[in-house]
């Protein structure tokens, strides 16, 4: 899908729809469809009360009656397949853009949203947007069916059907003073639906933390809060739909009632016939469905709105490191890193120990490019400017694992890759009995961040899985500070055999890793 340049949430719905015209074309073709028997059955019937009263035959009007029935029923499973079909379309394309624009900003999305806004992204607002791709059809088709019936009555008398076509569109336009703080008020409960997400991915991520310090009873209470400010806004925004759901039904019923009430003034004056009351009467309350159907759009409008200003907000959203204009190829083999700023140098195809202590963790981002450094410094990849380097190879040579790295929940086998150096990046990492102990080895399921290993085991497989990509250059944070003396021992000499000729940079103050290390450089601290 295609997003215009200037994004909006109007644009972008458009762009959504643009991108399946057919599917969009075909539901609104059939919620037409769907509506036009309905609409014409008011003047069938009243043919047939004609018939009656005439004594005449009632097996053609009888027969019309069946056959705009049965038409309807076709047009209407027919309809029903194409909006769900709208709906699933407004809500996969809607996750799709955001997942893919999120998946293109990397490291550059978590300073730039809150977590809760992401999250419901992919939920609530997604399924508002496919909300209103779902009644659309059937809009279009209300649309042909009312002004079908306004013309037909407008034929019979032309002082009723300007009642009927002048009188349901000001009662539906009316509506629009409730509108607005629907939509206030939707934004209000959107804000804090996702400050409630955001809380709870917080305390989901620091459960055992807060375990250790006996905070959950206070985020508890804190939870606890949140979720009432959300209930209140979602009683503040069925409060609105309530009043909007209430003039719907109140405002073209009293059309029906004018309609009603002058028709048998004109029957009893000799002006129409019983049968052209019968059919203005049941037209007036057969307007009432394309009346539901446009108060339906535009609360659905309204929700979708809201959301799509939430989309269209992270998907403004651009990555903190820009590409470079002419990207310069790295050399092939071990790269040699060397940061300005410390006056680094991690030599290439050494195994070099940095003692940096708090300032590590701000020069193994600068030396892997997850932060620019400050002007007038520079990180030289192999004598290459790293901001000069295209992110795509700078990645791909030049990883960089800390060891509070996140799983995702899937199997061990596809996260450990590539899945054919699996084996010895186990070994190296002294993982593989962590394999062994579980009921499916590599096939086991690992839910989300690991919850299923202890911490120590989940830094182990970190660093087996940074030690599967064998890249040119790796850097480590701290890759053992959560396992016993004994089995940092074996880390550091399978990982320093399986390094061997390649970059590996070790940020760490444990004396195992200087012992086996070809430089160890201690870095000044502010």
């Amino acid at each position: 899908m295609r997003l215009p340049s200037r994004l909006t949430p109007l644009r972008f719905l458009c762009a959504l729809l643009r991108a399946r015209p057919w599917l969009a074309v075909s539901a609104c073709v059939l919620g037409a469809l769907w509506l036009l028997p309905a609409a014409l059955l008011p003047l069938a019937i009243g043919a047939v009360v004609e018939d009656i009263r005439a004594g005449e035959d009632l097996l053609g009007g009888a027969g019309l009656v069946v056959l705009l029935g049965v038409a309807q029923a076709v047009c209407g499973g027919a309809l029903v397949l194409a909006v769900h079909t709208m709906w699933i379309h407004g809500a996969a394309a809607t996750q799709q853009a955001v997942v893919e624009h999120t998946a293109r900003l990397g490291a550059s999305l978590r300073p730039q949203a809150e977590t809760g806004d992401v999250m419901a992204l992919s939920s609530s607002d997604s399924n508002q947007i496919g909300n209103l791709f779902e009644v659309a059809g059937r809009l279009f088709g209300s649309v042909v069916a009312f002004l079908t019936v306004s013309l037909v009555l407008i034929g019979m008398s032309p002082l009723l059907g300007t009642i009927a076509l002048v009188g349901v569109p000001l009662a539906t336009l009316s509506m629009g003073k409730l509108v607005a703080p629907l939509q206030r008020r939707k934004g209000a409960q959107r804000e804090e639906l996702s400050s409630v997400n955001a809380l709870a991915a917080d305390i989901v991520s620091g459960l055992r933390i807060l375990r250790g310090v006996g905070g959950e009873q206070q985020f508890l209470g804190r939870f606890r809060n949140a979720s009432q400010r959300v209930r209140r806004a979602g009683v503040e925004v069925a409060r609105s739909e309530s009043w909007l759901v209430g003039a719907e039904v109140l405002l073209p019923g009293l059309v029906t009632v004018a309609i009603t009430w002058l028709g048998a003034r004109f029957v009893a004056a000799g002006t129409i016939t019983v049968g052209q009351l019968v059919t203005f009467y049941t037209s007036a309350a057969f307007l009432v469905v394309p009346v539901a159907t446009a108060t339906e759009f535009t609360a659905a409008f309204s929700s979708a709105t809201v959301a799509a200003k939430k989309v269209c907000a992270v998907l403004r959203l651009r990555p903190l490191l820009p590409e470079p204009d002419e990207p310069v190829a790295l050399p092939d083999g071990p790269l040699e890193l060397h940061d300005t700023r410390s006056g680094f140098t991690a030599v290439a195809g050494k195994l070099t120990v940095v003692d940096a202590g708090p300032e590590a963790e701000p020069m193994a981002a600068r030396l892997a490019r997850f932060t620019d450094p400050e002007p007038g410094e520079r990180v030289l990849v192999s004598g290459v400017p790293a901001d000069r380097a295209a992110l795509a190879e700078l990645r791909s040579r030049v990883v960089y694992a800390h060891n509070q790295d996140l799983w995702f929940s899937g199997v061990l086998r596809e996260q450990i890759v590539p899945s054919e150096r699996a084996a010895v990046a186990l070994w190296a990492a002294d993982a593989d009995d962590i394999v062994e102990g579980l009921p499916a080895g590599l096939d086991e399921l690992i839910g989300e961040r690991g919850r299923e290993v202890s911490g120590g085991q989940r830094q182990r497989l970190n660093l087996a899985r940074a030690l599967a990509l064998n890249p040119d250059t790796l850097l480590l944070d701290e890759p053992t500070s959560a396992v016993d003396a004994h089995t940092e021992a074996r880390i550091t000499e399978r990982v320093t055999e399986l390094r061997r000729g390649r970059t590996t940079v070790v940020f760490t103050e444990s004396p195992l890793w200087k012992a086996v290390a070809d430089e160890v450089v201690t870095c000044a601290r502010s």
